[in-house]
């Protein structure tokens, strides 16, 4: 009876982790090792059979090298990460550390390690804080960002220990995969990938898919259908679904749509302009400025919608980028054939061994263990925590919330107590700011229009009379220490301005204030208007306020928390039915790398013309038949795998359609990719040899490439936009 009340015990302290009884067991070990190790003049090189002599050395390194004592919680975060587990670490626990103790322990293994961040100013700042501590173990690291050069790139990857943002090693891998020349490779074979945030980059991000694109043209905006759209009537020529996510034209606005442009629409033989159509209405009325993307520098910069900043060579799929461009009166950006792409998901599952750390783990244990097959070991904080987390402050409408929380900031702010508010957007950070500065109070404000200077911003939002407004996710990574005389006032208080549509991230917003036994206090101010409830919940009617205009029925809290969980359930459902038609992609390019591999480092390609026509491979010159043989064979594989995607992008465009029929989208999909992959293959071969027995073959590549990100389906699942277009359709009669 007792073992089971043990079990239940363990189950509801950590929710959703693994026991932390044998890493609490090697730390113990290590403890007792401390006063031997402290007393060496030199300390020993680690052998990584005795994790706890490990764990003692490390330890003691970090004390000499940093100045830095790791705490038994964070010994056990190295230890779970050492096991391949997702370590969730509270904000201010030390991750860094951990994650480099565990790094130099992967290295010593002999492994290569990946330390996989958000960005580069925190790969950048990370290897070279740590440097002191892995040369003292022996350990050699390095660090890639946006402006590296190849040289620079190679140097890092060539470490025992890199850092990167990922979208930065997801490029150098897809600029690899068209390398010509295997002297040219840049990014050696995957070993362990340790992820740092790593609920944002493999849940949060894990669809967005990382781009190759060459043969570049102008581009090609169109301001006739921004022009049109313009003239278009909500509720009139026009309906948007309850969770904005799309948009669809109701018979009137098709009919009025015809006669301004004299076509038949929905012609099925020429979608063209039914398509050009539906993505200027998409960018009119449901992406909005200064809260989906900003305007900066003449250029439409895509804002993150998991991190509040903006999103560095992030974009639309092309035709939704040029709609938002043509809307905005700006020239058209580049547009190219796409060459290859990879999805975060995809990267990070090339690695053989995944780990990772973040501070909110639990929420999303189901899609860790579901995607990549991890298991989260939750570290309890060094100190308590002692924050005061209050209920939330619910009003009727924006309006009333907007004033009671500026009144609410006014108050504390007349005490001294410093104030971190997080907004949703930036156009909510900006309109706070202005209602504070009429009351004479002087925000400062970080959100995706400076967050260059984010860092060091948000590192001093602990001072006396501090007020910070800050998008969701600002200066992540970075320490808020209380100023003199803050913890007698109470500490940070962290105030948001809205709940998130995932708990994850007001969980990140309340783990600003309170970091290792700091006082401090958050509360989430929400309306029964704010777009979580109007989105996720439409129908559902909110409770009556009491006299003094808050809502504090049972009901108004609920109904939140139901919001919220919604928003969550239709997320996940994109994750997975994103992965659905992904998985299959991923695989047929395993295969196809599996290929080119064998052409670029070996003499498959020589084999294979040889045997195919050995009459040519004769009267060839000897000494150079070997590299044209592999160029030839290297030029079919690229072109036809580029256009093996575009086929698969159309597919999956059209795919809705198969829904009429009652077939599944994801099998017919997966069924055409098939069949369409093994006539790729025989492709390959005959475009290899009509090219060999060409007197001169055209092995001309695009004069020159890019990469990017795209902000993939924007507009929820493909159930959804099937859903909303045989409505439209049965509307339209």
């Amino acid at each position: 009876m007792a073992s089971i009340s043990g079990m239940l015990r363990n189950l509801l302290d950590r929710p959703g982790g693994v026991p932390l009884a044998p890493y609490q067991k090697i730390v113990k070990a290590a403890g007792a090792l401390a006063a031997k190790i402290g007393e060496l003049d030199e300390l020993p090189a680690p052998e990584m059979d005795d994790l706890a002599g490990f764990c003692a050395i490390a330890r003691e390194a970090a004390d000499r090298e940093l100045g830095l004592r790791p705490y038994d919680v964070q010994l056990l975060g190295t230890l779970a990460l050492l096991d391949g587990k997702v370590a969730e670490m509270a904000t201010g626990e030390g991750k860094t550390l951990s994650g480099a103790m565990a790094a130099a322990g992967y290295a010593l293994q002999g492994k290569r390690v990946h330390v996989i961040s958000v960005n580069d100013y925190l790969a950048r700042r990370d290897a070279e804080w740590m440097g002191p501590f892995y040369a003292s173990l022996g350990v050699s690291v390095g660090w890639i960002g946006q402006n590296s050069t190849p040289e620079e790139r190679r140097e890092a990857y060539a470490k025992d220990v890199t850092y990167g943002p990922v979208s930065e090693i997801g490029f150098d891998v897809l600029r690899d995969r068209l390398r010509t020349d295997a002297a040219e490779l840049i990014v050696p074979a995957p070993e362990v990938a340790l992820v740092d945030e790593a609920d944002s980059v493999l849940v949060d991000e894990a669809r967005v898919p990382l781009v190759m694109a060459g043969a570049a043209d102008p581009g090609n905006a169109v301001p006739e259908m921004a022009a049109l759209v313009r003239q278009l009537v909500r509720g009139y020529h026009y309906e948007i679904d309850e969770q904005a996510r799309n948009v669809y034209l109701t018979p009137k606005g098709a009919d009025s749509v015809e006669n301004l442009l004299g076509v038949e629409l929905y012609d099925e033989h020429e979608p063209g302009t039914l398509i050009e159509l539906n993505l200027a209405l998409h960018a009119h009325a449901l992406l909005a400025r200064d809260v989906d993307y900003i305007v900066r520098d003449g250029k439409v910069q895509l804002i993150n919608p998991s991190r509040g900043r903006v999103a560095l060579l992030q974009r639309w799929p092309d035709g939704l980028q040029a709609a938002v461009e043509a809307k905005e009166a700006l020239p058209p950006s580049e547009k190219g054939e796409i060459l290859d792409s990879i999805t975060v998901q995809g990267l990070i599952r090339r690695y053989p061994q995944i780990c990772g750390m973040t501070g909110t783990a639990v929420a999303v244990s189901e899609q860790l263990g579901e995607f990549y097959g991890l298991k989260v070991a939750v570290i309890p904080p060094n100190r308590p925590c002692v924050r005061t987390d209050e209920l939330d402050r619910i009003y009727p409408t924006v309006p009333d919330k907007d004033a009671a929380l500026v009144e609410e900031i006014q108050e504390v702010h007349a005490t001294g107590r410093p104030i971190l508010i997080g907004t949703l957007d930036v156009a909510e950070s900006e309109n706070l700011a202005k209602l504070l500065q009429r009351r004479g109070l002087e925000p400062v404000v970080l959100n995706a229009k400076n967050d260059a200077e984010e860092a060091a911003i948000i590192a001093k939002a602990g001072e006396r009379d501090a007020i910070t407004v800050s998008t969701q996710m600002a200066g992540r990574g970075t320490d808020i220490r209380l100023g003199g005389g803050v913890a007698e006032l109470g500490g940070l208080y962290v105030i948001g301005s809205g709940r998130h549509a995932s708990s994850r991230l007001d969980d990140q917003l309340r783990g600003r204030a309170g970091r290792q036994g700091d006082p401090g206090g958050s509360v989430f101010f929400v309306s029964m208007q704010d777009d979580l409830i109007t989105q996720f919940i439409p129908d559902e009617r909110p409770p009556a306020a009491d006299p003094d205009g808050v809502v504090r029925h049972r009901r108004g809290a609920y109904l939140v928390g139901h919001a919220q969980r919604v928003a969550e359930g239709v997320n996940l459902e994109i994750h997975r039915n994103t992965w659905r038609y992904t998985r299959l992609l991923e695989h047929q390019r395993e295969l196809i790398l599996e290929w080119r591999d064998k052409v670029l480092h070996g003499d498959a390609a020589s084999k294979a013309l040889a045997k195919a026509d050995s009459e040519r491979w004769e009267s060839l010159p000897e000494d150079t038949r070997d590299e044209t043989a592999r160029q030839i064979v290297l030029h079919a594989l690229d072109r036809c795998w580029t256009e093996h995607l575009a086929f698969l992008t159309d597919l999956r465009e059209g795919i809705h359609l198969r829904a009429l029929g009652r077939m599944s989208p994801v099998d017919e999909f997966q069924r055409e990719a098939v069949a369409e992959y093994k006539s790729l293959l025989a492709e390959v071969e005959r475009r290899s040899l009509e090219s060999f027995e060409a007197p001169e073959p055209d092995l001309r590549r695009p004069a020159a490439t890019w990469t990017y990100l795209v902000q993939d389906n924007p507009f929820g699942t493909e159930w959804d936009r099937i859903l909303k277009r045989v409505t439209a359709a049965t509307r339209r009669g």
